[in-house]
């Protein structure tokens, strides 16, 4: 199978007709590989994104833009781990977004997110985004109240508000050279409680446990039709919703990398082209600064001169 028939297999070209119970968290696409299968195919795919990387950063016009999604435990963290450890550093960051802090609530919901947009040349990845406002904010509608906005604006149509907003702050960021890549790890509830009661029994995972998670489970269907009514309302070509089934970890991995490496491929990036006349002065300055040195070299080598001693001819270095 191609890796452009294994990706539409995910991606949303039709959100409007979009059905979240349509994918299988636990579908692997066909594939059917072990873990070392698996992890070779992937780390030939991370080469590859390590060389296109350096391409966009040569370029530097386009930037690309991946926001992940997913309920807890869902795979984000091992995403960014996995896929992006042969990007350079100093070509890409990732934020993380927290729940809002003062200084977030003080600005419109999309501002927090704008701060922390990729510069030309650069991978921007979001753990999350704003798309939480239409989420998280949707299941627990009492959050509005700390957003401190004005009480006529909070009505029966701001999450149809919130998605138009969405939908042209990323129309804007396509039109200015961002790639924006968004997916949704899908996740099964039971799949979920197997990572969570796994958490418990591995010391090193501990510490990611909260009570929150437990009870945040308790509304999994609210979350489920959000998201549903979120990518139906926000795909769109220049921003496309990928649902990849995260059940299978490796799997999940390979689809977001597959995706950024078509987004980058369709770029037809490469590297900036230098004028032959200045290669050529470039190169016979490096030239002759090469024979200077070793003239200059030469000059200072210490001479040798012969000393005798005891009637013994010698070589003396002085």
């Amino acid at each position: 199978m191609t890796s452009t028939r294994l990706i539409t297999q995910f991606r949303i070209d039709h959100p409007g007709r979009f059905r979240l119970g349509s994918i299988d968290p636990a579908d692997t696409g066909g594939l059917d590989l072990l873990k070392e299968a698996a992890d070779a195919m992937l780390a030939r795919d991370i080469e590859r994104l390590a060389k296109l990387q350096e391409r966009l950063y040569a370029q530097h016009k386009w930037a690309l833009l991946v926001v992940l999604q997913g309920m807890d435990t869902a795979g984000k963290d091992g995403v960014i781990k996995h896929v992006m450890r042969g990007i350079n550093p100093l070509g890409c960051e990732v934020h993380a977004f927290k729940a809002p802090s003062s200084e977030d609530l003080d600005h419109d919901f999309l501002w927090r997110a704008e701060t922390r947009l990729p510069a030309r040349g650069d991978i921007g990845v979001f753990n999350r985004s704003y798309y939480e406002e239409v989420v998280i904010v949707r299941v627990h509608p009492e959050m509005l109240t700390h957003q401190k906005l004005p009480p006529e604006l909070v009505g029966k149509d701001i999450w149809k508000e919130r998605f138009e907003d969405i939908h042209a702050f990323e129309r804007h960021l396509t039109r200015n050279g961002i790639v924006i890549l968004k997916f949704f790890l899908h996740i099964s509830k039971e799949e979920q409680r197997r990572r969570l009661l796994a958490r418990l029994d591995d010391p090193a995972k501990q510490w990611k446990f909260s009570m929150n998670d437990i009870a945040e489970r308790k509304f999994w269907d609210e979350y489920m039709s959000a998201y549903e009514h979120a990518i139906r309302a926000t795909g769109n070509p220049g921003a496309p919703w990928y649902v990849v089934p995260a059940d299978h970890k490796w799997f999940a991995r390979l689809i977001v990398a597959r995706a950024m490496l078509e987004a980058l491929e369709n770029l037809d990036l490469d590297y900036p082209k230098t004028e032959e006349a200045t290669l050529l002065k470039v190169r016979a300055s490096l030239e002759a600064d090469g024979r200077g040195d070793r003239r200059q070299t030469k000059e200072r080598s210490p001479k040798r001169k012969d000393r005798r001693c005891h009637g013994t001819r010698t070589r003396a270095i002085t």
